[in-house]
């Protein structure tokens, strides 16, 4: 992640060769570059490297991809896919940047849901007339 990287700490690391499923929750960086499959919850930032094929649902500040990803993924700042990132993914961000080589198969959302008092109104009927 551009700007942030430089300053957060990083909290800890699954290296290539390790495999963990479950519940993953940390407060500063974190950075995967194994396998992992389950849910994924920080206020912070999450790498997922290189070499890393994550399965999961996230929910984190902000992501950077260069690795395989698929599942859900929320990111309250800004989410990052670099150019060997792999992502089949529905993401939801206010802020995407895709690098070009990197992969995306999913959908993503952007910015603020639409409040839920807001209704639909229905077209106006349009009446046959012959001449």
């Amino acid at each position: 992640m551009k700007g942030k990287t430089e300053d957060a700490t990083l909290n800890g690391f699954l290296d290539r060769g390790s495999h963990l499923s479950g519940d993953l929750k940390f407060e500063d960086g974190f950075r995967i570059d194994g396998k992992f499959e389950g849910k994924i919850s920080s206020g912070s930032e999450l790498v997922v490297g290189e070499n890393a094929d994550v399965e999961a649902e996230i929910h984190v500040e902000r992501l950077s991809v260069n690795g395989t990803l698929r599942g859900n993924v929320v990111a309250t700042e800004r989410i990052e896919l670099h150019p060997k990132a792999r992502v089949l993914a529905d993401l939801t961000t206010p802020a995407l940047a895709i690098e070009e080589g990197a992969f995306f198969q999913g959908s993503c959302k952007m910015g603020q849901e639409a409040p839920s008092n807001v209704v639909g109104m229905p077209a106006p009927a349009v009446s046959e007339r012959r001449i």
